[in-house]
């Protein structure tokens, strides 16, 4: 399985603290059946002020103790970004590292506050795929505006943006209302891709296999398995040629 939002890189965001986490979280995603990691750590300006050169600094520090410690597991980085007009800037001045690319278009991670969608956010991820830069929008089941009102995706999805659900959401282990949103995008085709956003070994854990399992009863067995082979190694390809 391939793994597209995590936050295993050791340091540098809320993720693991150190290179000790970060291996423990590295051998825990492993005996998942996760072979393939793009670690995604936060650019959110103010709180986590990531750029290309620090994620890279971490990404080094983890591939090699993955190689000291023999763990096999593959690793590359992109970013999960945070929702706001600074992304525009970071994407003018190419600081913004991309998860990879979808039909022509490079895919960015996109956040958005965790409270709400932002009033008018779509003319943002318009911006930005009118830039040949196609969202993919972070963990919506888990949005609180969301999950009042689950048609304010509408607008990105009819934009085309992809849908990263976290996969413990399917599984019921961030509450009933993110899993029933979860459940329904599942069930109208619209997820692209489930997703760890593993932070830590005990609350926020690289769990898969039984989000897969959850994920068969809804959809089948073939299209659950695409959204954590298929679907994120046509995205992430370029990251591990």
């Amino acid at each position: 399985m391939i793994d597209l939002h995590n936050h295993l890189l050791p340091g540098i965001d809320d993720g693991a603290p150190d290179i000790d986490a970060s291996l423990e979280l590295a051998r825990m995603a492993v005996a998942e059946g996760i072979t393939h990691m793009v670690c995604t750590p936060h650019i959110h300006p103010g709180r986590y002020d990531n750029t290309p050169d620090t994620i890279a600094a971490a990404l080094k520090r983890f591939n090699d103790a993955l190689g000291e410690a023999g763990i096999p597991l593959q690793a590359s980085a992109a970013a999960e970004v945070r929702f706001g007009l600074e992304l525009m800037a970071g994407v003018a001045d190419g600081k913004v590292p991309f998860l990879g690319e979808w039909e022509g278009h490079k895919v960015m991670l996109l956040e958005f506050p965790h409270s709400e969608i932002p009033f008018g956010a779509e003319r943002l991820t318009q911006w930005l795929k009118d830039r040949k830069i196609l969202p993919m929008i972070a963990h919506p089941e888990r949005n609180k505006g969301v999950m009042r009102q689950p048609s304010r995706l509408r607008p990105f999805i009819e934009q085309g943006c992809l849908l990263q659900v976290t996969a413990s959401s399917v599984t019921g282990h961030f509450g009933d209302a993110a899993r029933d949103v979860a459940t329904e995008l599942l069930r109208q085709d619209r997820v692209t891709v489930l997703a760890t956003d593993a932070h830590n070994r005990d609350r926020r854990p690289p769990r898969m296999r039984d989000a897969v399992t959850a994920a068969e009863s809804i959809i089948g067995a073939q299209r659950a398995a695409e959204l954590v082979t298929l679907n994120p190694w046509k995205i992430a390809l370029g990251h591990f040629e």
